[in-house]
């Protein structure tokens, strides 16, 4: 072997020994691996971080207009205490139809709806949960359109509204 390749041999070779300077350490439990969608229904409400969905388990739902019910009746005692509110105006009309996963959402009257208002949020998030839950539709395909007086708006994912 000549010099230069003996040198090289024992350059890489101490390269390997050194490794990659990443201590090993024993085994760390991260928990319960998340798995599927969460069960049951959840409804949205606003917050000073943005929306958050809380679960209603032991609802079962026959229709879309029954998501709006539970909405409109506000979050619990203890929700408020953590700083969960209703930004839906109260008993307005509100009739939702669905059909192969795009929710329509009438509201009687001027209404504004923007993926910047948590409000419209809240009823397209708790919506596009009860599509999942009546229809059978993946969350990822519910498309929300919101219509008023002021025209249609949308469609919307309530992914739009939770990704702040």
């Amino acid at each position: 072997m000549t010099r230069a390749r003996i040198v090289l041999l024992c350059s890489v070779l101490a390269l390997v020994g050194a490794g990659c300077g990443i201590r090993p350490t024993g085994v760390m439990n991260g928990g319960t691996a998340p798995s599927g969608i969460s069960q049951g229904m959840r409804i949205y409400f606003a917050s000073d971080r943005g929306l958050r969905g809380v679960p209603r388990p032991d609802v079962t739902l026959d229709q879309l207009e029954d998501s709006l019910k539970l909405l409109l009746s506000g979050p619990t005692a203890q929700e408020r205490a953590d700083g969960l509110i209703n930004l839906v105006p109260e008993d307005t009309g509100f009739s939702a139809t669905a059909h192969d996963g795009h929710v329509t959402l009438d509201i009687p009257g001027p209404a504004a709806a923007s993926p910047q208002e948590q409000g419209t949020g809240q009823l397209v998030c708790t919506l596009a949960r009860a599509e999942v839950l009546v229809h059978g539709t993946r969350p990822d395909k519910v498309q929300v359109t919101v219509v008023s007086e002021n025209g249609p708006a949308g469609p919307y994912q309530c992914q739009q509204f939770l990704s702040r």
